[in-house]
């Protein structure tokens, strides 16, 4: 399917269904690509500067157009260039709107990152409470008690978020967040660049996206310590300059395609994987009969028989992430046992499970907990996806189901994977789209 590629005005083909029909075990080469939940926050974070940054292995998904969308509004300019690299051109603060569209931020969750950027460069904002994949509550409260305490004031009512900084400026203080969440650090990161004095986020997330983030911030002439530990210490300065930066791989397209490897029988390299970034991750799909190595070609993963059960549990990063949990559960439902999965992120990320189910998995859920004891062959179903990952979870799961399997709602797919088809079929499984 044709897409676009961030052509202001452009007119976006959208994938409604994904088609499988199992292939055998699958092989060859294929990339991750840029991460999504880093290239994002750097798009976001190019507005902290006046004037042209540009960002290398941007995914061309659904996401980064509509975060495209939300900068334009907002007064950037954004361009896909010739070679791939995504453009943002940044007017002077003056001229930059600090008001988020609601038919905009409603698509993504990531969107609530320009909050913090606004009030750092403008001094207010005007924003609805962002939208998303619909798994579960996730408020902002840690993001305006941050900002809050730099000096922040805040309204909230009827879906709407007004904010405005007391003498024009943040000031940097010490936030201890309640819990380490991703998108609060990278929003205080970015407005503590521009903040007058020290900021210290204490109990912050250690991503490798908000170690992205840093490095970028700290080539736009940013002082950042810490990034990537419990603790980040930002000096404010009075303004940053433009860059270049390059996204780092996408940790979760990658265990995407560990997956398949390992549902399959199968043999397949990511040839810009990350190991080091999802170590858990492998170090459980290893316990599960899913071998791994790194070598020149990048991270191989190879299956030659049935996988084995085994309990997990999602917790901040380093544990597993809540992004690689259903293809996990897609994982166990062929598995030889019972294996466990305890989602310890959000509560109603197994909206998917009934889904999986009419394959004729056996899952069992109790709440965060999902009980998954394996069969030894899924049937092709018509099957409807909820979000991304679980999305693709139902593609895996058509993969080695008896039949013909259709995920319906495949558009939430292409929010997060840049052509997964194509790159499935490169592998040799038999997916078409429409």
């Amino acid at each position: 399917m044709g897409r676009s590629v961030l052509a202001e005005g452009a007119i976006l083909e959208v994938v409604k269904e994904i088609v499988v029909r199992p292939n055998g075990p699958l092989s060859g080469t294929v990339r991750a690509g840029g991460a999504k939940n880093s290239a994002l926050k750097l798009m976001v974070a190019s507005l902290l500067a006046e004037g042209r940054t540009v960002l290398s292995n941007v995914p061309d998904i659904d996401d980064v157009d509509s975060m495209a969308e939300v900068l334009r509004a907002v007064g950037a300019q954004v361009e896909r260039l010739a070679n791939g690299d995504v453009a943002v051109t940044t007017p002077p603060a003056q001229d930059l709107h600090p008001v988020a569209p609601y038919e905009l931020v409603e698509r993504m969750r990531a969107s609530v990152v320009v909050l913090g950027l606004l009030l750092a460069r403008c001094g207010e904002v005007h924003m609805p409470l962002p939208g998303g994949d619909d798994f579960g509550d996730r408020p902002i409260d840690f993001h305006v008690n941050g900002l809050t305490a730099m000096g922040a004031r805040f309204e909230i009512s009827h879906g709407e978020v007004r904010g405005y900084v007391e003498g024009g400026r943040l000031v940097g203080t010490r936030v201890v967040l309640e819990y380490p969440s991703h998108t609060a650090t990278d929003n205080l990161l970015m407005a503590a660049a521009l903040a007058k004095g020290t900021t210290i986020i204490e109990n912050a997330a250690k991503e490798p996206e908000v170690i992205d983030l840093a490095a970028m911030l700290g080539a736009m002439g940013a002082v950042v310590r810490g990034a990537g530990t419990s603790r980040i210490e930002i000096e404010g300065i009075d303004e940053l300059h433009p860059t270049h930066h390059g996204v780092v791989p996408d940790r979760v397209v990658a265990a995407t395609f560990v997956a398949v490897a390992g549902m399959t029988g199968g043999d397949v390299t990511i040839a810009d994987a990350r190991p080091d970034h999802m170590e858990m991750l492998l170090r459980k799909v290893n316990q599960m009969g899913v071998e791994t190595t790194m070598g020149p070609d990048g991270l191989r993963a190879t299956a030659g028989r049935r996988l084995l059960a085994a309990d997990v549990a999602t917790l901040p990063y380093p544990g597993v992430a809540t992004d690689f949990s259903p293809l996990l559960v897609a994982m166990l439902t062929g598995a030889d046992g019972v294996g466990i999965l305890t989602e310890n992120l959000f509560s109603g990320r197994f909206r998917y499970v009934e889904e999986l189910r009419r394959m004729g998995a056996d899952i069992k859920t109790e709440g965060h907990h999902a009980v998954v004891r394996g069969v030894l062959r899924l049937s092709g179903a018509r099957v409807r996806a909820p979000d991304i990952r679980a999305g693709v979870a139902l593609v895996l799961a058509g993969l080695v189901a008896e039949g013909e399997t259709t995920v319906t709602n495949a558009h939430h797919i292409s929010r997060g994977y840049e052509d997964l088809v194509g790159a499935l079929s490169s592998l040799g499984a038999k997916v078409t789209s429409t």
